[in-house]
């Protein structure tokens, strides 16, 4: 297909001007800082879902939205849709976990340094029991497990047992509780410490989720354990890597666990907005900017520092909505379009979750979602990563921008990463909406690729994740060129996005 410069994207061009000055970013990317700032700041305290910072954060979004000429779209003519959840964790004080061998010595495990246990509403609060380890965990894999804890090789490649199938198999045979260790040769860096051991539902009156204790472990904690069983613990997770055969064995001794657990209920807001279409006919076609407000909050001191500001995941991508409305500055396009802030991503795409399900009237029912989800600016804009690249029409539409900049559409060279299924644009296309998401890519072996990987590695999901990361500003501003042309193709178009028919995720007719 031949490409061409769109109407939308030539208007942004001229409207962009120079992306920096000689002092530093220009104007739009200044102010979109700035708003990333005010965001991720120390007085949002890391916006988690239901604290007292996330609604500081919330009001900011409205207030910033109601400026910019956008209209309220939450529930009965507010700006915002109000979710009420429940959570159950297991807290550091009063939580201790040990593997006591035959001998009588101890081998402690730090709770959340080295292993963790994803809480579950009627959990067993103490585990006193053998530990065996069964490799992959299929079925036929779990012998002599009745009454002990079972330690998987906790695998996320394709081909291998999922999380489920083994968490199935191991209940199935009698195990009273579950490890997951680490595959240190997974792609995506294994994140030690974790913030916290938390399980968040929407409090919507459905059973709670429940099961046998599913406990996490590092792989040089299990690399210590299976030494002291006589077995190469790393020699058995690169087979496992490998997809080859690994040795199954019992521990001589029993995991002793003691989780003090805490339960609370709160509410929590999704931010939603919209900028009135012009054109009647398509006044039912809205599009949907999403991007999520939420972050982790206090959790787990990284180098001294226990605050997950969550500047780049994901405070600068509302700051991009808003940046957007205040460019639009109330001039609305053919479609109306809907911006939505919404909580609990990092809690289970809760907010979306219920955003697609119980759409609000002023939202309408989107025939488009484009979502914002850590970009990651941090290094020149040449190929951006896009997920759902080839599901819909949206993949053409984003193609047809972004080539005439000089950037690189392309799927995701990571698929066993699943993050097509772990960002808000997910709920509405498991719906049928069209959707779309983007990273910032790279090319293999270059400097933005150690760049990319440094991330991952040191700041993702850390407190690290903050106003000093170095950011690549004429990479954003890049992007907003970028973005600001797409919405306007899309929400100006003649016919609404599509499905192709030969995408895996196209809704069943």
């Amino acid at each position: 297909m031949s490409r061409r410069l769109y109407p939308a994207l030539a208007a942004v061009l001229l409207l962009a001007g120079c992306a920096t000055t000689p002092g530093g970013p220009d104007p739009r990317t200044a102010a979109w800082w700035r708003t990333t700032g005010d965001l991720s700041g120390d007085d949002m305290e890391g916006r988690d879902t239901g604290s007292p910072g996330y609604d500081r954060a919330a009001v900011y979004v409205a207030d910033r939205f109601a400026a910019a000429g956008l209209r309220p779209a939450g529930d009965g003519g507010s700006w915002t849709q109000r979710i009420a959840f429940e959570d159950v964790e297991v807290v550091d004080a009063g939580t201790s976990l040990a593997m006591v061998w035959d001998d009588g010595t101890r081998r402690p495990l730090r709770f959340l340094h080295e292993a963790s246990v994803t809480p579950s509403w009627g959990m067993t609060e103490q585990l006193d029991a053998p530990v065996v380890f069964r490799g992959y965990c299929a079925p036929s894999d779990m012998t002599g497990v009745q009454g002990a804890v079972v330690a998987c090789f906790g695998t996320r490649r394709a081909g291998q047992t999922t999380g489920d199938q083994r968490l199935e198999a191991a209940t199935a045979a009698g195990a009273v509780a579950i490890i997951a260790v680490d595959d240190p040769a997974f792609v995506e860096p294994v994140r030690w410490p974790l913030a916290y051991a938390r399980t968040v539902v929407i409090a919507d009156g459905t059973p709670r989720p429940q099961s046998i204790p599913i406990l996490r472990l590092s792989a040089p904690a299990f690399n210590d354990l299976a030494a002291a069983s006589g077995q190469d613990g790393a020699a058995i997770l690169a087979r496992g890597a490998r997809g080859e055969t690994m040795t199954a064995f019992d521990l001589p001794g029993r995991l002793q666990a003691q989780f003090a657990m805490r339960r609370r209920s709160y509410t929590s807001d999704n931010v939603l907005a919209v900028l009135p279409g012009t054109d009647p006919e398509l006044a039912d076609e809205p599009i949907l900017l999403i991007a999520h407000l939420d972050g982790y909050g206090y959790g787990t001191p990284v180098n001294g520092d226990g605050l997950y500001n969550g500047a780049l995941d994901d405070a600068a991508y509302v700051a991009t909505l808003i940046t957007l409305a205040d460019a639009r500055a109330g001039q609305g396009y053919r479609r109306p379009v809907v911006f939505a802030a919404v909580t609990g991503e990092e809690k289970g795409l809760w907010g979306s979750r219920w955003l697609a399900e119980h759409p609000t009237e002023a939202m309408g029912w989107p025939v488009a979602v484009l979502n914002l989800d850590q970009l990651r600016p941090l290094y020149p804009l040449t190929v951006l990563t896009t997920l759902a690249l080839n599901d819909t029409s949206l993949g053409q539409t984003a193609r047809d921008i972004a080539g005439p900049m000089g950037i690189a559409v392309r799927p995701d060279l990571e698929p066993e990463r699943n993050l097509l299924r772990r960002t808000d644009h997910w709920p509405f296309m498991q719906r049928g909406v069209p959707s779309i998401s983007f990273l910032f890519g790279f090319d293999p072996a270059t400097p933005a690729e150690a760049t990319y990987r440094d991330w991952y590695a040191n700041r993702y999901h850390a407190p690290q994740d903050d106003m000093d990361t170095p950011v690549d500003f004429q990479a954003q501003a890049d992007f907003h060129t970028f973005w600001f042309a797409l919405v306007q193709a899309v929400a100006d178009a003649d016919a609404p996005p599509h499905w192709n028919p030969d995408s895996p995720n196209r809704p069943a007719p």
